[in-house]
């Protein structure tokens, strides 16, 4: 994904530059130094003490040496200079000898402390037992315990959990909504000592062909990771009752399938772009055949209160 380039402001000096400004500061600390006055100055001889005319010749003379030597330094280096033929077979060798983990395994990792498991509960209203009416995923956006989640997946429910990363499981309510993207907002009750939020980034520069990775517990079993390309940008989908048309989504091929509903859509550096919220299925089966929707973080910040990029 394209993202704009970061520069440092910083510059190193050259060899020369920094071998001069050594030189002039030493001297420059002893022109500068007071005069030491000798231990028994009345057996001081005549033209013996040092003056500010003799320092001043003294540290010109030491500018002098040292950039002589920083000079032959720079001219006869110790170490020989590596080849472009020598740089080329250290790199070779090092990508032949070490395994480098993959972009996707990076954006899980940076992603996983921030998915949560949601639970919805349900009463029977036969035998007025609480039964598990729904399972989804949801992201920590706001490290204090808010989550985002679709809108579906807590709907009618008596009670909602919560799962961590480190297991730490708590009730939550949902404190916002999104009807019109799908979207709920909660507040856990209990959070972990070291809860991290996503980070969220801006879909200005998203485009089809971007790889990108959906995080969540398919079918209750996870966290699981699939990963794919986004597909196209606003895009609309009817759900399959009827009841809700949504529009401005992101379509992607990453496998998803229920119980993925409310986990974040993330680009290979971990960061959220969508909250996955549909999956395309012409028949009953409502699976995944290669087609999800995800809505973006711009209006998913929205349903939470937080501003827009």
């Amino acid at each position: 994904m394209r993202r704009p380039a970061l520069y440092s402001s910083s510059r190193r000096p050259s060899a020369a530059s920094e071998a001069t400004t050594s030189a002039t500061t030493t001297a420059a600390s002893i022109a500068a130094a007071p005069s030491i006055p000798l231990s028994n100055p009345s057996s001081t001889r005549p033209g013996l003490t040092p003056n500010k005319a003799t320092l001043a010749w003294i540290a010109a003379g030491l500018i002098a040496l040292m950039l002589a030597l920083n000079i032959a330094l720079l001219l006869h280096p110790h170490a020989p200079t590596l080849t472009q033929k020598q740089i080329d077979a250290a790199v070779l060798h090092t990508l032949e000898t070490t395994v480098l983990p993959s972009p996707a395994t990076k954006a899980y990792e940076a992603i996983l402390p921030s998915v949560v498991r949601v639970v919805s509960y349900a009463t029977d209203p036969k035998t007025k037992k609480e039964i598990e009416h729904g399972v989804g995923t949801g992201v920590v956006i706001v490290d204090k315990g808010v989550i985002l989640t679709n809108l579906h997946v807590v709907t009618g429910a008596a009670r909602i959990t919560v799962t961590f990363a480190d297991g730490l499981e708590s009730d939550a309510q949902v404190t916002g909504l999104q009807a019109e993207n799908d979207l709920a907002v909660l507040q856990a009750q209990k959070i972990p000592d070291d809860l991290h939020a996503a980070t969220m980034r801006s879909t200005a520069d998203l485009a089809p062909g971007d790889a990108v990775m959906a995080v969540g517990f398919p079918f209750g079993i996870g966290p699981s990771a699939t990963s794919g390309i986004v597909s196209g940008l606003k895009r609309g989908f009817m759900s399959p009752e009827g009841k809700r048309q949504l529009t401005n989504l992101i379509q992607f091929d990453a496998a998803a399938n229920p119980g993925n509903s409310g986990g974040p859509l993330v680009t290979m550096d971990g960061e959220v772009v969508g909250i996955v919220t549909a999956i395309l299925n012409p028949t009953h089966a409502r699976t995944f055949i290669g087609i999800g929707f995800a809505v973006p973080i711009e209006n998913a910040a929205t349903a939470a209160g937080m501003p827009p990029f």
